[in-house]
């Protein structure tokens, strides 16, 4: 597979994102049960007005997710899913400037948020649902493609690897791969490490510290380390007392280069990223 850089302005459909400088994502779950914020924002006006404080917050991407993908969720139908998370895409698609991701798997889904003014798809099976691929192609949107292995439900029963980098990459190569042969473009995919899918502590630690090798594949990298159990474990914090854990892997994560940083706590991480920037632009 031949390596491209990617360009600075990625088509997700009706607008653009700046990929110059990192972007923050801000996290919107339309779940009763994911892992930080379950149940918060069930309701469409609250499911509006945080996208809307996330905006006004500085994020450039909302991520709308009806499936929670914690270790241990439970699976929901189609249905379900796309009853969740169909209202709030068109209510953001018609009052917000941003673009939106939706975090799913379902052919269906992805189908019709395509139609109702989604402009990312972010998928943590990499599209490997029967019929995923096949629907991406369709949409014409970009993909944001995730390393992780077996399911969200048993993800955590002792993932071993004997070459974690390797096989990271490789997988990720197969999937590239996948979308290219379905018509999928090399220049819409990103490329998402997995933090927490399907590895230990010490999995996600070496995989963060390496993260620079996956600039290889030249495409956009997304990190989502927001909130989440490598930082509770390392040091001894509750979901709730995770934030400043989370800005320091932020920050980390523009050194390293990533494009897209998907967090709960926008404002913050916004001060984090301008902070880089300025320093970055000074002579």
């Amino acid at each position: 597979m031949s390596l491209m850089q990617h360009p600075n302005r990625l088509p997700c459909g009706s607008r653009f994102l700046d990929l110059s400088h990192p972007q923050v994502m801000g996290i919107l779950n339309i779940t009763p049960d994911s892992f930080s914020d379950g149940g918060r924002f069930s309701r469409l006006d609250l499911a509006l007005r945080h996208a809307e404080s996330m905006v006004k917050a500085g994020a450039s991407l909302i991520d709308v997710g009806g499936e929670s993908t914690r270790p241990g969720a439970r699976p929901v139908s189609s249905t379900e899913e796309l009853e969740r998370v169909a209202p709030v895409v068109e209510a953001i698609a018609a009052e917000l400037d941003v673009i939106i991701s939706v975090d799913t798997s379902t052919p269906a889904v992805i189908r019709e948020v395509a139609r109702l003014g989604a402009g990312l798809i972010n998928d943590v099976r990499s599209l490997q649902r029967d019929g995923a691929l096949d629907a991406a192609a369709a949409s014409g949107l970009p993909v944001c493609l995730m390393h992780m292995r077996g399911e969200p439900g048993t993800m955590q029963q002792s993932p071993h690897y004997a070459d974690l980098l390797g096989e990271v990459r490789n997988f990720l190569t197969e999937r590239m791969a996948a979308c290219i042969a379905a018509g999928i473009p090399a220049g819409r995919v990103i490329l998402d490490p997995g933090f927490g899918f399907a590895k230990t502590l010490e999995h996600n630690l070496s995989l963060f510290k390496h993260l620079e090798s996956l600039h290889a594949f030249g495409r956009p990298l997304l990190v989502g380390v927001s909130r989440k159990s490598m930082i509770g474990q390392v040091l001894g914090q509750e979901v709730g007392e995770r934030l400043y854990g989370s800005l320091a892997l932020a920050a980390l994560a523009v050194a390293k280069g990533a494009s897209i940083l998907r967090v709960h706590d926008v404002a913050e991480t916004m001060d984090v990223v301008r902070m880089i920037a300025a320093v970055q632009a000074a002579g």
